[in-house]
């Protein structure tokens, strides 16, 4: 379910139950195709009461150790890196979307015609970013790949 290279990172952060909780949220979002934690509770193969396994999922979703620095960063150096070597450019394209009520700005690594997520931030507003706020998303992505000759592209 996760790559061999994930779970040796992973296990450096996170506890046994931890780890078996993520692959367990994870299984659950490629079958379930939500992100509701009522819709994932119901079907979160845990022998407790249902409520008891939202407030699981809440709590596990809440730890500091979910951090995207902690976890995301050295598993996405590791993708990008595998697939793009050093010398060639490293595409990355900063867009904002709108998901439900949510504004979201996002940079993500472009390979083989697909979108890798590497950061993103919620606006707390609706609209369009700024300068700020995209040098907020850029200023990780730039230090994390420093070896490559980065591309930036956006719209507008």
């Amino acid at each position: 379910m996760l790559p061999q290279f994930y779970q040796n990172h992973l296990q450096k952060y996170l506890s046994e139950t931890q780890l078996i909780t993520l692959k367990l949220l994870v299984w659950l979002l490629q079958s379930q195709k939500t992100v509701k934690i009522e819709r994932l509770a119901a079907t979160l193969p845990l022998p407790i009461q249902q409520n008891s396994r939202r407030r699981h999922i809440q709590r596990f979703l809440n730890l500091t150790r979910l951090s995207v620095v902690i976890l995301w960063f050295p598993l996405i150096k590791e993708i990008i890196t595998q697939r793009i070597p050093k010398a060639k450019q490293l595409i990355v394209a900063l867009d904002r979307t709108s998901w439900q009520s949510n504004n979201i700005l996002m940079a993500s690594a472009i390979y083989q015609k697909r979108a890798i997520p590497i950061f993103w931030i919620l606006l707390q507003k609706k609209g369009a970013s700024n300068l700020r706020e995209q040098q907020i998303v850029l200023r990780p992505i730039i230090k994390l790949f420093k070896t490559h000759q980065i591309v930036i592209v956006g719209d507008r």
